[in-house]
């Protein structure tokens, strides 16, 4: 899965621990969602999507199939 996770922290100026606090979860996990190591479970990914105030197809997108 693809996504803009990254981009949209970078815009709003926060650090991967900054999010991670805001999503109560670890600095870990969002590195990990960045790089597309780890996909959200749909409540994690509702919850992103209401902090950017975006919708959910905005941010992750289908990736390539391994």
């Amino acid at each position: 899965m693809n996504n803009r996770v990254r981009e949209l922290r970078n815009l709003l100026g926060w650090s991967q621990a900054d999010l991670g606090e805001k999503l109560d979860v670890s600095r870990q996990t969002v590195n990990a969602i960045e790089t597309g190591k780890y996909d959200p479970s749909l409540p994690l990914a509702f919850k992103i999507a209401k902090l950017f105030e975006l919708s959910i197809e905005s941010i992750f997108s289908p990736g390539e199939e391994a």
